[in-house]
């Protein structure tokens, strides 16, 4: 995976951010988590834990669409923001509710789940780019949650046969999603190209993808 090349091309200020993750980005992308989804083999139990837990992140990642949406600086990019947005209620959150039916989780399980803390954390992690409507703060954490999942969902192996695994996995791939995570990273490099310190976006950056792989971990450690 070291030589990988990223399912997206980079530009000048992410692919400065990415140097600074990097071990993280390839550990995550390369997860067992992400092999089993792929080989079919991923346990319900572990498949259960992650999609309840990643359901609530559904709040908070509208909210960083409709925060960019008011906090864009180009008319063209609030609308592409507001096109986004329609896909997730259409298809994302229809995903995980026929997941739970398939996968026989009650509604007060997924509704009024106890949440790990590092679904917390990124939850906040999320809001605070929220609360910050600083628009290149809120790329940084759209392209880590998009890219990263482009990543892995671009690798060429065989897809898996059951509807939980595959259809996780064609959300997070094909030409819609890869448009629309170049244009995240598009986005990014421009509004920070006149930027001479990223000190912060750095830091921000590398907290995320150190969560997205903690994230993968969690059904994981529940087994243990």
């Amino acid at each position: 995976m070291e030589n990988r090349v990223h399912a997206f091309q980079t530009g000048p200020v992410v692919g400065q951010l990415l140097k600074g993750s990097r071990q993280d980005w390839q550990n995550a992308v390369n997860h067992q988590f992400v092999t089993e989804l792929f080989e079919g083999t991923l346990a319900d139990s572990v498949l259960k834990t992650y999609l309840i837990q990643d359901y609530h992140f559904f709040d908070a990642f509208l909210s960083m669409l409709g925060a960019c949406v008011a906090h864009a600086d180009r008319l063209e990019a609030k609308l592409r923001f507001a096109k986004q947005l329609g896909f997730l209620e259409a298809d994302e959150d229809g995903y995980f509710l026929k997941a739970f039916k398939e996968l026989e989780v009650p509604e007060k399980d997924y509704l009024h789940a106890k949440l790990y803390p590092v679904t917390k954390d990124f939850q906040d992690l999320m809001y605070s780019a929220v609360t910050s409507s600083d628009y290149a703060h809120l790329l940084v954490m759209l392209v880590i949650a998009e890219g990263l999942y482009l990543d892995w969902g671009s690798k060429d192996l065989t897809l898996p046969g059951r509807y939980v695994h595959l259809e996780w996995v064609n959300l997070h791939r094909g030409p819609f999603f890869e448009e629309w995570v170049q244009f995240l990273v598009d986005e990014l490099n421009r509004v920070c190209k006149d930027k001479e310190d990223v000190t912060a976006l750095q830091e921000r950056w590398n907290h995320a993808v150190a969560l997205e792989l903690a994230f993968f971990d969690l059904g994981y450690d529940c087994l243990s």
